[in-house]
């Protein structure tokens, strides 16, 4: 990876193994924006960003992220509550509920026009896939013992160790399902990664640093 260039790091995780707070604190080291579901389902739901609405923007204007994120004052603390400004939605023309297909369509749309224009750091989202054929991409799966995985989930949910069992074999399923449905591929399958770390035993803050090292030191694809 040629961080000259605009580039992407996706970040794919199991619940439970801090992939989340791995890619934001990994962001921050390296003074790019971090997108995850909360950020995407946000942009989603405030500015109508729909597959067909992601159509219309794109039919204005060829750059349409560009202005988007320029209207919406992205990348100014937006993520932290600032408050977004783009247009007003009438409830009347938005659709009851979006299908799975139409989510997808639309994330891909956004995650591509986040690529266009900025380097950044995504987790999750199949992003993975999404940028498969980008030439300044790392992929990165982080992953844990289930141990290390309940004992974080109750930790952090403060819930039963029977409780943080069940969500993570639930989360484990429906992530599993829902990209073997759009990629064809299973999110465990190691090939689609350039690394894949283990966070048994190891801090965040040093699995961020052995990423960076991997980054400073790997040859740049061909």
């Amino acid at each position: 990876m040629n961080k000259d260039d605009k580039y992407i790091i996706t970040i794919n995780r199991e619940l439970g193994s801090g992939g989340r707070t791995i890619g934001r604190k990994l962001a921050e080291k390296l003074g790019v924006e971090f997108y995850d579901k909360a950020l995407i389902k946000e942009l989603e739901d405030k500015f109508n960003l729909t597959f067909e609405e992601i159509e219309k923007l794109k039919g204005r204007n060829h750059s349409w992220w560009e202005d988007f994120k320029r209207i919406a004052r992205i990348g100014e603390g937006w993520g932290a509550g600032s408050g977004l400004q783009y247009y007003q939605v009438d409830p009347v023309s938005m659709p009851d509920m979006l299908t799975t297909d139409e989510i997808f369509k639309a994330e891909t749309d956004i995650l591509q026009g986040i690529a266009e224009e900025e380097s950044c750091v995504i987790a999750g989202r199949s992003a993975f896939f999404v940028f498969r054929n980008h030439p300044n991409h790392l992929s990165i799966l982080i992953q844990a013992s289930l141990p290390f995985r309940i004992e974080r989930v109750m930790r952090k949910q403060q819930v039963t160790e029977e409780e943080a069992r069940k969500t993570i074999e639930k989360v484990d399923k429906m992530r599993e399902n829902y990209v073997m449905k759009y990629t064809g591929t299973s999110r465990y399958d190691t090939r689609n990664y350039d690394l894949v770390i283990k966070a048994d035993g190891k801090t965040e803050d040093e699995i961020v640093n052995m990423i960076l090292s991997y980054i400073n030191f790997a040859p740049e694809k061909d």
